[in-house]
């Protein structure tokens, strides 16, 4: 794993955390307690500050980074971000699972108990209410999120995240 200071930052995480031998966790970086960031995923706090809380999974090849001095990125707890998903100067609230392939662009908030499609395109500003499925490009909504949803998908995902992160602790 490759953890880079820049500008006098250092990125500090919380207890049972594991990060993938080729995770890169940069500069204004703070995360909770029981994160995972997994393999090729870039957590880059370069240009502006990245808050994480706690229960946080950065999947495979994942990309979370702001914009300079504008749009930091927040990210609640319970949290699972996809494979591949580009998540950017936003905002995302507690017991979210962005889907793989995602992108939520600046300034956008995600609200709790909410989904983000695989693919979707969160365009710069948009509010994602609580408790709803966004989905398409560029993302609308497309349904409530039901209690399976949360239960079955959000919580589960978040879970079993914790899990995986469990096989590869020494």
């Amino acid at each position: 794993m490759l953890i880079k200071t820049i500008l006098d930052h250092t990125p500090s995480y919380g207890e049972n955390c594991f990060f993938a031998d080729n995770a890169t966790l940069i500069g204004d970086l703070v995360m909770g307690n029981s994160c995972s960031v997994w393999f090729q995923a870039v957590v880059r706090g370069d240009v502006h500050r990245i808050r994480i809380g706690n229960h946080v999974n950065i999947q495979d090849g994942a990309v979370i980074h702001a914009t300079y001095k504008t749009a930091p990125t927040t990210i609640g707890n319970n949290v699972s971000i996809g494979h591949n998903a580009i998540v950017h100067g936003c905002t995302i609230h507690d017991n979210v699972l962005v889907g793989m392939g995602a992108i939520i662009m600046d300034d956008a908030v995600v609200e709790s108990n909410s989904i983000i499609a695989a693919g979707a395109v969160v365009t710069k500003n948009t509010i994602v209410p609580s408790g709803t499925v966004f989905g398409g490009m560029p993302a609308k909504k497309i349904k409530d999120t039901s209690p399976e949803l949360i239960t079955g998908e959000i919580a589960r995902i978040a879970k079993n995240y914790s899990l995986y992160a469990s096989w590869f602790k020494d």
